[in-house]
């Protein structure tokens, strides 16, 4: 949004930003969050509730709030971090002029002109998509991951016999799901009717592919400069091939002489195909009906020649209160990552130890979740943490003449500044400090109440502790750095 453009690998900078279930105080280098929210010509937030995304900025027009109904009005499929799905319910009809995500998608892309590609098999019902024709889509689509075994018929049964399923292996022992496991989580091969169990554990060789066993996935090819990379000795329990082998494709199956395994149908389908692109099933149930995994088997790649570092290396932080380990462990180079150039060495060759010698980190609170807007919206979440706080060691903090209690300054080596309550602990280690990323409301000591729709003012109200939180991304995925830094305490 704010880079020249002459030094970025697109045509143009960022003029929309479209937050959907996303809160800008999960940003780091908040200054330059604000001053690129309101370079922008649109913001959308579409959220339950006012985001930071709609309240930070410093405008009078050109932002959009869409109102999205909570998962308790309106029902579907919904994954989960340890890979399982859940079908919900629609517990109450969303109120006022909320709408579920999938009627505020299809608007748009009526909006757009694309509905009918949008929805081009999926039934729909006036302004909404049949959520179980989405679910069956991404069934359709999703072959790479194992995404396509939980119809919406199984995940319901599911839902209506959580009862018999144990809750420390996850694994229905009888009744209707007999054998399944719960939530069905990824990967979960094949069409729905082959009813894969789904896989609690990954590469789990000790247990057959068809009752969710697996092993390492052959995904660089079968060598890397003359060195075999698929496994050696190596294999799922059951498994026909007792050896590594590369992924599954047509020719190999006709090679093995398990093509015929195929039905007719199948076999139109999955002709010049492999496991991923043939949409019947067919090749990944024939190989798994031999015990091998679609995907192929292969060794843990350890060297990942493709990475900068092809083994992992410790890199000194950029904002590193060690300037001693700097030159035995540097950064890299200033360098373009994917579009955009991002900075390394430039930064950490500076000194910012001397005027921040603390290191900070931040990460979560039991009471609050993410971006916090809707937990600090719950009174009965929002009564039990109130504050905005820092961790302090009391040795930092008699340095500082600070007590517990104390409001005090928090300050960026990058010159943002933000005024919290000092928690004066032991729990943190002299030199080092905490804050919770969970609250926003207020942006460098003043109140954003005012920025938020009448009645929509979240019940506790705080700093951002990314506001604070520097530059920093990673070299492979852009991820920004939000877990750690260096801050200076004040009293305020």
């Amino acid at each position: 949004m704010l880079e020249d453009k002459a030094k970025i690998a697109q045509k143009d900078n960022i003029r929309l930003g479209f937050f959907w279930g996303q809160s800008v105080n999960t940003e780091t280098r908040g200054r330059e969050v604000r001053e690129a929210l309101n370079k922008m010509d649109t913001i959308v937030v579409v959220d339950p509730f006012p985001t930071m995304a709609g309240v930070m900025h410093e405008r009078q027009d050109g932002v959009y709030l869409l109102p999205a109904a909570t998962q308790f009005e309106t029902y579907g499929s919904v994954s989960a971090s340890n890979r399982s799905l859940q079908w919900r319910s629609q517990v109450i009809e969303p109120l006022f002029e909320s709408l579920p995500d999938h009627v505020i998608m299809y608007k748009l892309a009526k909006k757009w002109g694309v509905a009918d590609q949008f929805c081009k098999h999926i039934k729909v019902n006036g302004d909404e998509p049949l959520v179980e024709d989405i679910t069956r889509e991404f069934n359709t689509g999703m072959w790479t991951i194992g995404y396509t075994g939980q119809s919406p018929e199984r995940l319901k049964m599911h839902q209506e016999n959580w009862g018999t399923f144990d809750v420390e292996s996850l694994e229905a022992p009888g009744g209707s799901a007999k054998g399944e496991t719960y939530g069905l989580p990824w990967p979960c091969w094949g069409t729905p009717e082959q009813k894969h169990p789904g896989s609690q554990i990954l590469y789990r060789t000790g247990r057959e592919v068809k009752d969710g066993g697996g092993n390492f996935r052959a995904r660089y090819g079968v060598e890397h400069e003359g060195n075999n990379i698929l496994a050696e000795g190596s294999f799922s329990k059951g498994a026909e091939i007792q050896d590594g082998y590369p992924e599954f494709t047509a020719d190999m199956l006709k090679q093995l002489g398990w093509w015929d395994d195929l039905t007719a149908e199948e076999k139109v389908k999955a002709e010049g195909k492999n496991w991923k692109t043939d949409i019947s099933g067919g090749i990944q149930r024939v190989a798994i009906k031999h015990g091998c995994m679609p995907y192929g088997n292969a060794k843990a790649r350890c060297i990942v020649w493709n990475f900068p570092d092809d083994i992992p290396l410790h890199r000194e932080p950029l904002y590193t209160p060690r300037r001693d380990l700097v030159a035995k462990y540097p950064t890299y180079e200033d360098r373009m990552v994917a579009r955009l150039p991002t900075l390394y060495k430039s930064i950490q060759d500076k000194d910012f130890a001397t005027d921040f010698p603390l290191a900070v980190t931040t990460g979560r609170l039991v009471e609050y979740e993410g971006g916090g807007e809707e937990t600090r919206c719950n009174p009965w979440l929002a009564e039990l943490q109130q504050e905005m706080f820092i961790e302090i060691n009391p040795a930092d903090a008699a340095d500082r003449g600070l007590r517990d209690g104390d409001d005090v300054f928090v300050h960026s080596p990058e010159g943002a500044k933000i005024t919290v309550k000092a928690m004066v602990t032991p729990r943190v280690i002299a030199g080092e400090c905490f804050m919770p990323y969970h609250f926003a409301g207020v942006f460098e000591g003043k109140s954003l109440e005012k920025n938020y729709p009448e009645g929509t003012v979240p019940y506790i109200i705080g700093e951002s502790a990314n506001t604070v939180m520097t530059y920093g991304y990673d070299v492979v995925t852009q991820m920004q750095e939000t877990k750690s830094s260096l801050c200076q305490i004040s009293k305020a």
